[in-house]
Order: C-alpha cells, then sequence, then structure tokens
C-alpha cells in the first residue's frame, strides 16, 4: 500500500515543480526588466531622467514640459530607443557632478566637450557647433575683447564663457552668475561693461534683451555634446546610434534651424 502511494505522490511533486519553474521563466522578464526598455536597447531606461540648466533660451528653457533645441533633439533620441525623456531642472555649475552621482542618467544641456570635463564623465558624439561671443550695451564702445582691459565684464558660473572670461581677456575682474539671464540682466543695468557667452545664445536673447546686442563671435571651436556617468556605456552607445540616424536623415539640421534658423550666430 505504501509503495503503492509512494510513486504517484513523487510523480505529483516532480510536476508541481516542473510548473512552478515554468511560471518563474514566463514571468522572469518582467521581474528583472529593472525598468529598461526591452527589444535591443539593453540599459536604456523606460524613463530617462536628463539633468539640464534651465533656462537656457533656446536649447531649452520654459515650464514643464521643456522646449527648446535640446529637448527636441533628446525627445526624438528617446523615442527612438522607445523611451520617454523627463527632463529636470538643475544648477549648471554641478550638473556634471550631480551626474556623476546618479541624480539623472544623462546631461543635455548645451555642454561643451572639454578634456577637464571628460575626466569627470563621458560624452556623445557632438550634436552642435558653437563659438563664444561678446555682448555689450548698444552704444558703447566696447567692439572686441580687445577692449575689455580693466574692465568689469559677466559670464555664467561653470561655463567656458567665464573661463574664457578669465583666461583669455585683460578684464579687471569678471563676475559670474547662476543663470545667463542674470548676467544679461547685469550687464542692462550697468553692473557689468560686457557678456562672454556661447554665441548662438546671446544672439538669440537679443530678441527679449533689446538694449543688448552681440558685437564679436569669438572663434573657439567648441562642440556640444550629451554627458553620461563614466560606465554608462551601452546606453551612450544607443544614444549616439540614434544622433547618427537624425544626423543622416537631415532631422538634426531641421531642428537646429527651427530654433536658430540657418545661421546661428549671424551678427548684425
Amino acid at each position: 500500500m505504501i509503495a503503492r502511494l509512494r510513486y504517484p505522490l513523487l510523480l505529483s511533486i516532480l510536476v508541481l515543480a516542473a510548473t512552478v519553474l515554468a511560471a518563474a521563466g514566463c514571468g522572469g522578464g518582467d521581474n528583472n526588466n529593472n525598468g529598461k526598455t526591452s527589444g535591443g536597447t539593453a540599459n536604456v531606461p523606460k524613463t530617462l531622467t536628463v539633468g539640464s540648466d534651465i533656462p537656457y533660451t533656446p536649447f531649452e528653457f520654459g515650464q514643464p514640459p521643456y522646449k527648446g533645441l535640446d529637448v527636441d533633439v533628446v525627445n526624438a533620441i528617446a523615442k527612438g530607443l522607445g523611451s520617454t525623456a523627463n527632463f529636470k531642472k538643475t544648477p549648471f555649475d554641478t550638473i556634471f557632478r550631480d551626474l556623476a552621482q546618479s541624480k539623472f542618467d544623462m546631461v543635455a544641456s548645451a555642454a561643451t566637450i572639454t578634456p577637464e570635463r571628460a575626466k569627470e564623465v563621458d560624452f556623445s558624439d557632438s550634436y552642435f557647433p558653437a563659438d563664444q561671443s561678446l555682448m555689450v550695451k548698444k552704444g558703447s564702445d566696447i567692439k572686441t575683447v580687445g577692449d575689455l582691459a580693466g574692465k568689469v565684464i559677466g559670464a555664467q558660473l561653470g561655463t567656458t564663457g567665464a573661463d574664457y572670461a578669465k583666461n583669455k581677456t585683460k578684464a579687471s575682474s569678471v563676475r559670474t552668475y547662476d543663470l545667463i539671464d542674470d548676467a544679461f540682466n547685469a550687464l542692462e543695468a550697468g553692473q557689468v561693461k560686457a557678456v562672454i557667452n556661447d554665441c548662438p545664445v546671446s544672439v538669440y536673447a537679443e530678441r527679449a534683451h533689446k538694449d543688448l546686442v552681440v558685437v564679436q563671435a569669438i572663434q573657439t571651436n567648441e562642440l556640444y555634446g550629451f554627458a553620461f556617468r563614466k560606465g554608462s556605456d551601452s546606453l551612450r552607445t544607443a544614444v549616439n546610434g540614434q544622433l547618427k540616424k537624425l544626423k543622416d536623415s537631415g532631422e538634426l539640421a531641421k531642428i537646429s534651424a527651427k530654433w536658430l534658423g540657418p545661421k546661428p550666430c549671424a551678427l548684425h
């Protein structure tokens, strides 16, 4: 009697175990997805958190949902990856440190690729060329950076514009501001005599600051790139792939022209 019961019981246990394992196998894809997209975009979050210094018109500005050149490009990239971009407003001065501390997945903030920054983060391929510029009040006798000797000038904190102002001019002092609009406002108020900043941004700012004018484009051959934490090679590679598609299709050029026109740093 015991012998007759033993084998059916053993068979039942084995069938039950196989059923449990099969169920676990079927559900494993979702349970172990960790919020990542599927379909060949490994390590790409379903929601891509993007750090950005807002406002920096016309690259990123407004209220959520934000708008601008960077926003359009990143949204197009995220769509191609089967993801959704969520922009997180953050000061530019700490943006790369915040990225390294995993506060977001990437940075899209009109960020120039530099060797110093590349020590802290990794960059995508470049997506936009930019030079610096010299902005003054209309009627100023300052026409070039050579006229800045002994003058107080402004720039945004943590930017390559601030680096240029401090290291490449003979200004008596350089005042830095958390937001570029604060630098423009200081120029309008006469608190500084000039502002050095990314050329396309300053030219665009003339629309809102009617008393200000860009008088010189300063050739620095800077290139913007998206930044990633060290070790985020899979995500960076995926973004680069989508960025290449935008370049090859002409979509990137269309987005740039939408915000900046055919000549992003055309002077008067």
